[in-house]
């Protein structure tokens, strides 16, 4: 290009590149580093200088090489064709990037996002003389098996439609063209959006609709909201992947973006061959079907980790403004901190705790942010959501470091994983003290209209109970059980099955790892209920030890792998041996 500007590498450190005669260049420009056109992006400009992390190995680049200025902020491709594919944190697709260069990413390949040979089959739903606002959907594209692309007017367009196509046709060929007060506008299946930037919509919306994910301890007694934001901190080995891969599965969202970031190669590839495999049971079809993954490895350049979790939560936007739920899992956001640490000690930067950069809380809050629950631009009302759902990884399980504190700052559930729980392989190991959700109340008038006003009480009631086992426990360590009133050995009894019987899901078990709402519900009248005949007993004079022994409990621990449907009808035969055994307790005295 005649109009290119073109300046010339300074110096190298790492990731970090800097730049001479590159005044006028903007703040997150996209750039090209070296001979073989590295992609970079300036991330601070001094006079004529410009400091760019480059999104590839700069191992062989030299002062004095060649810096092309592109005078685009970095973007991604949006279009049909996201759904099913695997890209790298800057939006290449890795099998596209296998096809061109075999195994192994080479440097300074450029792949589109979206394939610009593939025609799709286009169904207008808007017609020759329709006038149209941003956000309007203008027709339909079958993405995957189960997945309908809406395309959309783009941001800041409007205008009458004087022609509308259909047929097949790539992302880059015309499909309609407007008329706006004069100008002709020409509108293709794909958008381009820059990832540091969120996409508009009319009215972010009250987080009031919880996300059901099928997990009891996120639905009953932490619950997130569509549009929502939840953390999973924990150490290794306490299961931040699989609690996402559950989420990811069972949750009602209609669409999922997987960003793996920073995670070990081993553990992404596995989760690469895993998802295809994953049967969807909303749909019958595979997972894959609804997911985009992102998959930045931690020993692909540290750069395109800090710009993966960008480039995820703009695609989760784009879906949400079609009007899908999207739940965007980040796996993990300690890793992309680290990003952010090597890039702002290249930059010299003044560091802030352990070494992290003082704007740490503010670009933690910058990601989350971009979650909610909206009313999509466009006339038509749509409603769509992007809850995000970051994994934390802490050095040791250390909940006081930096990364952990500033998203506990910025989430409104918290879900901490515990070391010692899942020692004693109880999972998922969330620990119920030190979790909380801020979505209780807000999620309250669903739960009270959809399952059971008694929902929520029965909730706090057994909250309760698990908060009293605390207690007792320490006084136990000191005495000993024994030492216990009946009452307390008896709550103690109840406390357990809680945790064994309730809280313990398992996520490989074909029936458990799943549980409705209705089941919960009537899981939580079960144990509640119990409880209720154990005070009556023990006030009764019946001892604790013969509580313990009664044979109903073992109906009771086997009730999680009665089938979803079919459990009410159970539920009630749960209820009368309760009662006949109680009864019979009470006859024997």
């Amino acid at each position: 290009m005649a109009d290119q500007k073109i300046g010339k590498i300074k110096s190298i450190a790492g990731p970090l590149v800097i730049a001479k005669d590159m005044r006028g260049c903007e703040m997150y420009e996209v750039v090209r580093v070296g001979q073989e056109g590295l992609m970079g992006e300036t991330i601070k400009l001094i006079e004529d200088l410009a400091y760019i992390q480059v999104y590839e190995d700069t191992t062989g680049l030299k002062p004095g090489e060649e810096v092309v200025r592109t005078g685009l902020p970095l973007s991604v491709e949006l279009g049909p064709g996201i759904i099913t594919n695997f890209y790298d944190g800057i939006q290449r697709p890795l099998l596209g990037i296998k096809d061109l260069a075999g195994d192994y990413i080479t440097r300074g390949i450029n792949v589109p996002g979206l394939d610009a040979e593939k025609k799709w089959d286009f169904m207008p739903t808007v017609k020759k003389g329709d006038e149209l606002v941003e956000g309007d959907i203008i027709g339909e594209v079958q993405e995957s098996k189960v997945i309908t692309h809406r395309i959309m007017v783009p941001s800041g367009i409007r205008g009458k439609v004087v022609e509308i196509k259909s047929g097949s046709f790539t992302v880059d060929e015309i499909i309609a063209i407007l008329n706006a007060e004069g100008e002709r506008i020409e509108l293709t299946m794909k958008q381009k959006w820059p990832v540091r930037i969120g996409r508009p919509f009319k009215e972010k919306l009250d987080p009031e609709v919880p996300l059901l994910t099928g997990q009891r301890i996120y639905d009953t007694f932490f619950p997130i909201a569509k549009g929502g934001t939840a953390a999973i901190p924990g150490g290794f080995g306490t299961g931040k992947t699989v609690s996402q891969h559950q989420l990811a599965k069972w949750a009602d969202s209609q669409i999922v973006v997987y960003v793996g970031c920073g995670e070990r190669g081993n553990e992404m590839t596995e989760v690469l061959l895993s998802f295809p495999e994953l049967d969807d049971p909303n749909t019958g079809e595979k997972l894959m079907e609804r997911s985009s993954l992102i998959a930045n490895t931690s020993n692909m350049p540290v750069a395109a980790r800090e710009a993966s979790v960008y480039t995820g939560v703009t695609i989760a936007e784009y879906y949400r403004d079609m009007g899908y739920d999207v739940a965007l899992m980040a796996d993990s956001t300690s890793r992309w901190a680290e990003a952010l640490r090597e890039i702002s000690g290249r930059l010299e930067e003044m560091p802030g705790e352990e070494g992290f950069p003082a704007y740490l809380g503010t670009r933690l809050a910058d990601f989350y942010e971009r979650a909610g629950r909206v009313v999509t631009l466009g006339r038509e009302k749509r409603y769509g959501s992007v809850s995000v759902i970051g994994a934390v990884s802490p050095p040791g399980g250390d909940f006081s470091e930096p990364v952990a504190q500033n998203t506990l700052r910025v989430v409104s559930a918290f879900w901490a994983l515990d070391t010692n729980l899942a020692d004693r392989r109880h999972f998922p190991a969330i620990n119920w003290l030190t979790s909380y959700s801020l979505y209780l109340d807000f999620v309250k008038p669903w739960y009270d209209k959809n399952i059971d006003t008694e929902f929520q009480i029965l909730r706090g009631e057994m909250m309760a109970l698990l908060e009293k086992e605390a207690e007792l426990q320490e006084i136990v360590q000191l005495v000993g059980q024994d030492a216990l009133p009946e009452s307390d050995r008896a709550l103690l009894e109840v406390a357990r099955m809680v945790r064994e019987d309730y809280l313990q899901q398992h996520a490989y078990h074909e029936i458990d790892s799943y549980c409705s709402k209705e089941k919960q519900y009537l899981m939580l009248k079960v144990i509640m209920g119990f409880y209720q005949e154990v005070k009556k007993a023990i006030d009764g004079g019946i001892m604790a030890s013969r509580i313990t022994a009664m044979k109903v409990k073992d109906e009771i621990a086997r009730m999680k792998y009665i089938q979803n449907p079919e459990f009410p009808r159970r539920y009630e035969g749960l209820i009368r041996s309760i009662e006949d055994e109680f009864e019979s307790l009470r006859s024997d005295r």
